[in-house]
């Protein structure tokens, strides 16, 4: 995980001293770039006679898409494309694109690397045995792959260990929090609103992070999501504990937060991002038409 760098004081500009000691604000920049949806170049007609499986691929996923837009379900449901060819492949990678949030899972058995579409609610997930073979490749349609829901914290501690009779130097302020945390773990339940943790806006030293770090470990799952600069997002080994840190666009960590719940919602994809996305997604293969 990476160091945690913990703002001292926050306020508006000028507030603060100039001194060699005093803090200045961190803005978060925005990016040079805005990224907007277009629709990809289309393969010529002649070059589409080899391609049936993939637009076959792709009409399947057109319809996935609308019935879930309109009945707004929360089943995710997948299109295995492992046995297409190279050809196919490539013009569904061309239709989908890359997305703002990607993952990566590293499971006991075996692992995963999941991409989003640049339609939200879309995902390419490519599933790997231990020796790194591919062993599936799928398209889900969902707010977030059903890997994150069922797997995540499935080897997990059901509360993390908060009784010690003696605590290292340095440590003074996380001891309550393990209590907290095991509280709200307690009366979690699937789909209720998360529980956060604000670190950032407590005083702890280096050293009661480094202890949150070690009483929490390290989950399977790790994700980040791109946008205005990057949240990345770690599963911790203690279940639905998460933790959740946003870095502005030179990489510096402006807001660090514990989250117990399901998957955090910055990585997710909403209802209404799915309607736009089968509406996109009906866009590019009337193009192919």
């Amino acid at each position: 995980m990476h160091e945690i760098n913990i703002p001292v004081s926050v306020g508006g500009p000028g507030s603060q001293p100039s001194e060699e000691d005093g803090a200045s604000l961190d803005i978060l920049q925005l990016p040079s770039e805005m990224s907007t949806f277009s629709i990809p170049d289309m393969a010529m007609s002649d070059q589409r006679d080899n391609l049936d499986q993939g637009m076959s691929s792709l009409r399947e996923l057109a319809q996935l898409l609308r019935q879930q837009a309109k009945i707004e379900s929360e089943q995710p449901e997948a299109i295995d494309i492992t046995a297409l060819d190279d050809a196919n492949r490539t013009l569904v990678d061309q239709v989908l694109g890359e997305g703002e949030v990607s993952m990566v899972y590293l499971g006991r058995e075996s692992s995963a690397r999941i991409q989003e579409s640049v339609m939200a609610g879309i995902w390419r997930i490519r599933c790997f045995d231990e020796a790194g073979k591919l062993t599936t490749d799928t398209i889900e349609v969902a707010s977030v792959p059903r890997l994150c829901r069922r797997n995540v914290f499935k080897h997990a501690a059901q509360r993390v260990k908060s009784a010690h009779q003696s605590f290292p130097e340095g440590v003074l302020n996380a001891p309550p929090l393990l209590a907290e945390i095991n509280d709200k773990i307690a009366e979690y339940r699937s789909g209720s609103e998360a529980y956060v943790i604000n670190l950032t806006l407590l005083p702890q030293t280096e050293q009661d992070l480094a202890f949150l770090i070690e009483h929490l470990g390290e989950g399977p799952l790790t994700i980040l999501s791109r946008g205005y600069g990057n949240c990345r997002i770690t599963s911790t080994a203690v279940d639905n504990v998460w933790w959740v840190q946003y870095f502005n666009s030179q990489d510096k960590n402006i807001l660090n937060t514990l989250e117990i719940g399901g998957v955090p919602a910055v990585a997710a994809a909403a209802s209404e991002d799915i309607q736009d996305s089968a509406q996109r997604l009906d866009e590019i293969m009337g193009a192919y038409r």
